[in-house]
């Protein structure tokens, strides 16, 4: 297995990385100043609201709000993985990734597994037009309402009757045994696992096809047959038309989780070219993870049976740990004996987009469910509602979502901000103490210029700036909102003088912060570039100034109280002195 790639390494890499010219080697740019402009390749825009920083080795679209540095842009342009963008980068500026950490590049064994299920493709999708049950084949697919471009954007094909038809057009039955596409009994006889199926090629993000999925013409069962796991497919990895919905929508507003392939195919069919589905397993917090890294809005479809709310549920539970607060998810239930495939046909896209925008927010079908049979007018009930959504409250990652649903629990069951807080941490009730008064900066979100943000963003704008600072922890009592952010960028650029301001970014990558790093990186401060140094040291003078003030008032309260040893003494009378 790769090992984690050295940060030092990345922060070399980044440096050597002219991003300008890695962006415009596929968009077309025009320079404005410093930056260069152009149409985001993100998302359908006719006036350029994409800008790419020479300064900054970053880009950012005003429009849709991607943003990232290069080895994001190729994430997300050429769908590559983390360390499939390192290696491209490096190997462009002539460096070699630390062999421990190096992506593992496909083995000439996975390179054929590979190039076998693309073979393995190729034959269905002939079969699909010249096999003897062709026109059975298409005439089921028109009554299922689908077009031949729709089939040959998805490359559905057909798997003929019989047992060996794969194993005499490819002739290796090892590795078709090894690629799941073929079977050993136990007399050790083989033969070709999809058989008188339709079936979907499953593609990986990159496009290259890493397992099927069969379906029945007729009742057999199972209805579905999907591939099993191997070297190149983990279905909790993996879910099906994401590359296709990719290729029509670089940038998806929103992703639709439905259960079924004909389910994508016909939303595509009629137009909604945003749906997925998982490969026969609950939606995994890896799937999530996937659909997060291209779009900010997930919508779960299911079915409004027990089953489907049973789905939904479990996909809730895993959604919970990835749920940042610029992410959000939301649930659709169909009426009874609908699936989307019978609906998009019966409603058409306008009938179908009318239901998406009634989709139920995340925390609304959460706490509809944990209160479904706890009565709120008792005391019992309030109690059961505490104990049964605490520890789910407790897997979502701290922010203001968070707060917001502990609040809402606390609402709904009658007590205070702290006994869920407790109930969430493990801890008893919390006798004896004042109840933990709701976070002031969640209430009173800070003006857009603070002095705070402004010495963040300059900082980011001019990393080199920290080592005006003085010792960041001084700063560290402060309690303004953005004061750890601000210590711990001071402290790694001290340490690390190095840094550019992408590298800086691509060290906050996937943390709670990285959000609010991009936006005031992006900020225009409406600092003239000749004044940054000395508006960065104006900050850190103002924030010295209220280190003192809280200084004094501590010193000033202890004195009222308790009084002060002669060395606080004299050090209260020196700050006092400076404040006249």
């Amino acid at each position: 297995m790769a090992g984690r790639i050295p940060d030092a390494f990345i922060d070399d890499l980044l440096a050597r990385t002219d991003i300008v010219e890695l962006v415009a080697s596929r968009v077309k740019l025009r320079r404005s100043g410093s930056n260069h402009h152009g149409l985001c390749p993100f998302h359908n825009e006719k006036t350029p609201s994409f800008t790419v920083s020479a300064d900054k080795q970053f880009y950012h679209c005003f429009g849709c709000g991607a943003h990232g540095t290069a080895i994001r842009f190729l994430m997300e342009y050429d769908r590559m993985s983390f360390p499939e963008a390192v290696e491209f980068l490096a190997r462009q500026a002539g460096m070699e990734v630390p062999q421990q950490a190096r992506a593992s590049a496909p083995s000439p064994e996975t390179a054929s597994l590979y190039a076998l299920m693309e073979q393995a493709a190729a034959c269905y999708r002939q079969w699909l037009r010249q096999s003897p049950e062709r026109q059975r084949v298409v005439d089921y697919l028109r009554s299922r309402g689908l077009s031949g471009d729709v089939a040959a954007r998805y490359g559905i094909g057909y798997a003929p009757p019989g047992w060996d038809n794969l194993l005499k057009a490819l002739a290796d039955p090892e590795q078709l045994i090894r690629a799941g596409l073929a079977i050993r009994n136990e007399q050790g006889r083989v033969y070709d696992r999809f058989r008188d199926r339709v079936m979907f090629p499953i593609r990986d993000r990159r496009g290259r096809t890493v397992g099927f999925g069969g379906r029945v013409l007729d009742q057999q069962e199972p209805k579905y047959l999907n591939s099993p796991e191997t070297p190149v497919f983990q279905k909790g990895r993996e879910l099906y038309g994401l590359h296709e919905c990719l290729e029509s929508l670089r940038k998806p507003p929103e992703i639709l989780v439905v259960e079924g392939y004909m389910d994508v195919v016909a939303l595509a069919q009629h137009g909604i070219h945003n749906a997925v589905a998982t490969l026969g397993t609950a939606t995994t917090g890896a799937h999530l993870e996937r659909l997060f890294q291209v779009c900010r809005d997930v919508v779960f479809c299911f079915d409004g049976d027990r089953a489907g709310r049973d789905a939904a549920w479990r996909a809730l539970e895993n959604a919970l740990s990835v749920m940042r607060d610029d992410r959000q998810a939301r649930f659709l239930f169909l009426p009874d004996g609908e699936d989307p495939d019978s609906l998009v046909r019966e409603r058409g896209e306008t009938g179908f987009r009318h239901l998406l925008a009634d989709a139920e927010p995340l925390s609304e079908f959460l706490f509809r469910e944990l209160s479904s049979d706890a009565d709120l007018r008792t005391m019992d009930g309030r109690a059961r509602l505490t104990e049964r959504g605490a520890p789910l409250l407790a897997r979502v990652p701290g922010g203001v979502f968070r707060d917001l649903l502990v609040d809402e629990l606390a609402r709904r069951a009658g007590v205070d901000r702290e006994h869920v807080l407790a109930a969430m941490e493990g801890r008893g009730s919390p006798t004896g103490q004042q109840a933990r008064p709701a976070r002031a900066d969640a209430a009173q979100a800070p003006q857009r210029r603070t002095t705070v943000r402004l010495a963040v963003a300059l900082l980011l704008q001019r990393p080199a700036l920290a080592s005006l600072a003085g010792e960041p922890r001084r700063l560290s009592v402060l309690s303004l909102p953005g004061v750890p952010l601000l210590v711990r960028l001071l402290e790694l650029l001290q340490e690390e003088p190095h840094l550019t301001t992408g590298a800086m970014l691509e060290r906050f990558s996937g943390e709670e912060h990285e959000a609010a790093l991009w936006k005031l990186a992006a900020w225009d401060h409406m600092v003239p570039a000749d004044g940054v140094e000395e508006e960065f040291v104006d900050s850190i003078r103002r924030l010295e100034a209220l280190l003192a003030e809280e200084r004094l008032q501590d010193l000033h309260e202890r004195l009222q109280q308790e009084g002060l040893n002669p060395q606080e003494h004299a050090e209260w009378l020196s700050l006092l002195q400076a404040r006249r």
